[in-house]
């Protein structure tokens, strides 16, 4: 199956659990791959054949600034639901990391992987 992939999405937003952290804004970076069969756009060379990853990417900024979740997890799952349920794709990895929630790391995070049920 081929994939599509947006790399890097960094949004703003509330997400943590301490005091502090409820009352600021902090980034969190996205690394998703969605698959998609890449045949038909291929051919017909038409954006309303694809997986439009600037739509879903809008639709996440969209989402996730407006947000207020205390984990990490919980935001993956709802993003994930979001790709699955609005644009249509079968299987979905996505990586979501906090840079610098932790002293002497980049980031840390979880890494998903979703797929539609029926």
């Amino acid at each position: 199956m081929d994939k599509v992939f947006i790399e890097a999405l960094e949004i703003e937003c509330v997400i943590g659990i301490y005091d502090w952290e409820r009352k600021i804004r902090q980034p969190v970076v996205f690394d998703i791959e969605m698959a998609f069969d890449n045949t038909r756009p291929a051919a017909t060379d038409d954006i309303k054949d694809t997986l439009d990853y600037k739509a879903v990417s809008k639709r996440l900024i969209q989402f996730v600034s407006e947000s207020d979740f205390g984990l990490v997890e919980s935001l993956a799952e709802r993003c994930a639901a979001i790709i699955l349920e609005e644009f249509g794709v079968q299987h979905v990895r996505l990586k979501l990391a906090k840079p610098g929630a932790v002293r002497g790391s980049r980031a840390v995070g979880v890494i998903i992987e979703r797929q539609r049920t029926a």
